[in-house]
């Protein structure tokens, strides 16, 4: 077990950085390049560990060629994964690859690590059984590990519960192009997370296959993606750490080429720190944010249902603020890396937070002095992310397990010093 100490440098906040690519966008793009008929340019990569699955298998495919600012991909959409896919801990990996492996007659083995197969998958399973593919566990039924190879997939339409995980969507959508009869999805119920199936959709775009979306349903045809030279934006989700700082420190922080992901859903970010005080503008393609007394509301209610991957750091935002907050609409997270309302609760409890679970949501309210404590991430890298900001109000905070940042950001600590200062990391 290794533990977090931080020593952050007193006063507001006068820092310029960049963040990494995003790695939503980034899995995307590699799955359409890998089932071009052509070879594509991918830029802008970044190097966490949920890229570098999808990295890793293109890799032995042998169709993956480095160079200096990025990668080419010899794609063919007949090509067969490799047998086993070991997706570690990456839940968006290893729902994309499970469906790319059903457009193949070889078959394929998803796997993962524990905390991955305890996730559910079973309804993208059921929807590849029910367009044709053949998913046969492995382990316990709607979970890793499974094999999977394509039988003889038409597509058509297909309905499915839009309220569980918008990645079962998107890994449909990314496959149907080479559907004989292309796919049609209706959506059943309230959507989820339905910033992240349009970005599915821009992507495919940039790929040449256009498809058509209304709020209950998906079109995507019949049609071939077309190799291209692409470049990933910079992360939002991962943008709301140094934000989230900036909120709790107050100050000015410049974040550069953030302005080129303004499309994300997780720029929702820039809305919620303005309802906490702060303000920001843009200069060229830069986003700055000035905050000057730090975070101060009397209340705020967020539904966050299209940026969920923000609650954590927000969640670290509210017990700052100055009255009652409520983060809405997001019980589905609770199957994420980790349970993340929960798991964030129990955790800020030990700081002597004020902060609830709600069958939807969470509830806090903020508190100016913390207690010092031993923050466990739970094999969550947004987790450890956000409660590393909380040493910005007390140095004294310790965050357990901190190399789960790999996950998304590797270099997180190092990339923040500016923010968190050195940080010593005792095994």
């Amino acid at each position: 077990m290794s533990i977090a100490r931080f020593s952050p440098p007193p006063g507001p906040l006068n820092v310029v950085m960049g963040v990494p690519g995003s790695k939503s966008i980034a899995n995307r793009a590699l799955v359409c390049a890998m089932l071009t008929d052509g070879v594509s340019q991918i830029r802008g990569l970044p190097d966490g560990d949920d890229t570098e699955v999808v990295l890793k298998v293109l890799r032995e495919m042998s169709v993956l060629t480095a160079s200096d600012d990025g990668y080419a991909i010899r794609g063919n959409p007949h090509a067969s994964l490799p047998g086993i896919v070991d997706a570690q801990l990456a839940g968006t990996s290893s729902r994309f690859l499970t469906a790319v492996a059903a457009l193949s007659h070889t078959f394929t083995v998803i796997d993962g690590a524990e905390p991955l197969r305890s996730r559910p998958m079973g309804d993208l399973h059921d929807a590849l059984v029910q367009l044709g593919a053949k998913i046969e566990p492995l382990g316990d039924p709607g979970h890793l590990p499974v094999s999977v190879s394509g039988g003889a997939i038409t597509g058509g339409r297909i309905s499915m519960k839009a309220d569980v995980s918008s990645q079962f969507v998107s890994a449909l959508m990314l496959i149907a192009p080479y559907f004989s009869d292309g796919l049609t999805i209706e959506l059943q119920g309230p959507q989820v997370s339905s910033s992240y199936i349009a970005m599915t959709a821009r992507v495919m775009a940039s790929f040449g296959v256009s498809v058509v979306m209304s709020e209950h349903r998906i079109e995507v045809p019949h049609m071939r993606y077309q190799p291209c030279e692409y470049v990933v934006e910079p992360d939002f989700s991962s943008a709301a750490f140094p934000i989230v700082a900036l909120l709790l420190r107050g100050g000015e922080l410049r974040i550069r080429d953030l302005a080129l992901a303004m499309h994300q859903g997780d720029a929702a970010i820039l809305d919620i720190a303005r309802s906490m005080g702060a303000s920001w503008h843009q200069v060229d393609n830069d986003i700055v944010i000035a905050c000057p007394t730090g975070a101060h509301v009397d209340s705020l209610s967020l539904g966050m249902a299209d940026c969920s991957d923000l609650v954590p750091a927000v969640a670290v935002a509210m017990t700052h603020c100055v009255g009652e907050g409520s983060i809405n609409d997001v019980g589905f997270i609770r199957n994420k890396e980790s349970d993340r309302l929960g798991d964030v609760a129990a955790e800020l409890l030990k700081t002597g937070a004020i902060v609830a679970v709600e069958s939807d949501g969470l509830s806090l309210r903020g508190r100016p002095k913390f207690t010092s404590a031993l923050l466990g991430t739970h094999h969550d890298h947004r987790l450890a992310m956000s409660f590393a900001l909380l040493s910005l109000l007390d140095a004294s905070i310790l965050v357990d397990s901190p190399e789960v940042v790999s996950k998304s950001w590797p270099h997180y600590f190092e990339d923040m010093a500016d923010i968190l200062g050195p940080v010593h990391i005792e095994n």
